[in-house]
């Protein structure tokens, strides 16, 4: 893999004008105007794995999940304190470096005749404005990512954006199918090039997006659950398919969540995940997290309590998902088969929902290391595996949260099903949030009616 460090200083120049043409002397080469396909997708891809998922807000939806906890005084964000100007700084990589991005290279793609280039484009447009339109609900869109033809777009209503996800992905779907003079490999992070992969990967977004619906107005759970799954079945097929970055762990180049919890950034595990895991037996719980350094025990922290005590009585992620060279998962197949099941539950029920639920935690067993016929897991199963239309989506929905650890998906996931059930915390200055705030920098350039939203307010969506 490149240096990520070289991308990332690359990437903040990809799309930046130089200066005008006057003389050729005046061209400034390192604010280049005109760049390959293949220079403009390793930053993107960078860019959605770092600041994305694992960015600010990715870091926020972890505090409402309940699963990570500041050794501050409260208030804090684990508290639900939150101001817009927060949001500045993801609100740009989503636009500024994300789409614009992306945009400029499917366009490229197009005129040069390398749809493998347009598809996998559109693909990670998808996946990113389906993250953002999720973070605030309704987004600029239609009038947006034009430049200087329109610096004031209104914004596009939630569900014409979820439309334009779909839309995307079966535009993207289409490109890889079709003859390309250049298509992306080592500049491609996620998948070295391998279409296919990248083709299951949109199916398995499709089904993800259709899911997210279940409780939308206008929509229904069956209609959602048989437009997943009829996705499902050219989606991923195997663990090798996972969307994952994978980081050297080198000086420069580390995991993100590596980074987030490095010693003396005040953000440690939560009692509320660790004593989860621990009073399931879960035998997952070593391998997510880390025993804590002062006592060798699991120990996670107490949210909106106001003592502060030493980083080193609490518990962080091991080193599976918190180590420097540990992979990113963005979207995996223990999540596609979680979301089969899920879809089978509504269409068939508990009973034929039952051995997908099995399979799916069984593969996320053996992605962590576990041996799925061992003792520990085999009595994790008898106490955990027994679906029933009582308890069979909070079963899924909890199973998958674990096997999503760190996901962004978990915070949606909660928001349209219940699940894992979630309490207000100690000293919290708002019931859960649903969303999150507008950036102040949006509310100043571009004010929008919808700006006024609350963090407690509900997305289009996320219906009562």
């Amino acid at each position: 893999m490149k240096k990520l460090i070289t991308i990332i200083i690359f990437g903040g120049f990809v799309l930046v004008a130089g200066c005008k043409k006057f003389i050729d002397v005046n061209d400034d080469p390192n604010r280049p105007i005109n760049v390959q396909e293949s220079l403009i997708l390793p930053p993107a891809e960078l860019s959605i794995s770092h600041s994305l998922n694992a960015g600010l807000l990715g870091i926020y939806t972890q505090h409402y999940l309940q699963t990570v906890c500041l050794n501050q005084p409260v208030p804090n964000t684990g508290t639900y304190l939150m101001t817009n100007s927060e949001a500045d700084g993801d609100w740009s990589n989503v636009y500024v470096t994300i789409l614009n991005n992306l945009n400029s290279m499917i366009n490229k793609a197009e005129t040069n005749g390398n749809p493998a280039y347009a598809g996998v484009g559109k693909i990670l447009f998808a996946y990113t404005l389906g993250a953002a339109t999720d973070f605030w609900g309704d987004l600029p869109l239609v009038e947006a990512l034009k430049g200087s033809e329109n610096f004031v777009p209104i914004y596009t209503a939630q569900e014409d954006v979820y439309k334009a996800v779909q839309q995307k992905l079966d535009d993207g779907i289409a490109d890889l199918a079709k003859d390309s003079k250049k298509s992306p490999a080592s500049d491609d992070f996620f998948y070295g090039g391998d279409l296919d992969k990248w083709k299951k990967l949109a199916y398995t977004l499709k089904a993800r997006y259709y899911m997210h619906l279940t409780k939308a107005p206008g929509y229904t759970a069956t209609g959602q659950a048989t437009l997943a799954l009829s996705a499902l079945e050219n989606g991923m097929s195997s663990r090798d398919d996972d969307f994952k970055f994978s980081y050297p762990g080198s000086a420069g180049n580390e995991n993100p969540w590596y980074l987030t919890f490095l010693p003396g950034s005040t953000l440690v595990l939560s009692s509320h995940l660790v004593d989860e895991l621990k009073n399931r037996n879960d035998p997952r719980l070593p391998v997510i997290v880390a025993p804590a350094v002062a006592t060798g025990e699991y120990n996670g922290k107490d949210i909106g309590e106001d003592f502060v005590g030493s980083l080193e009585d609490y518990s962080i992620p091991n080193t599976f998902y918190g180590g420097a060279s540990s992979d990113n998962f963005l979207l995996t197949y223990d999540e596609a088969a979680f979301l089969k099941a899920e879809a089978t539950l509504i269409k068939l029920g508990a009973e034929a929902a039952q051995p997908i639920y099995i399979a799916a935690i069984q593969s996320n067993m053996e992605r962590l290391g576990l041996d799925p016929a061992s003792a520990p897991v085999m009595n994790y199963l008898a106490i955990r595996g027994v679906l029933t239309d009582a308890n069979a989506l909070q079963r899924i929905i909890e199973e998958k949260s674990t096997a999503n650890f760190l996901n962004i998906e978990n915070w949606v996931d909660w928001r349209r099903t219940g699940f894992p059930v979630l309490t207000k915390v100690p000293n919290a200055l708002s019931d859960i949030p649903r969303r999150f705030l507008y950036p102040q920098s949006e509310k100043i350039s571009n004010p929008q009616p919808q700006q006024t939203a609350k963090l407690t307010d509900r997305l289009w969506w996320d219906a009562q």
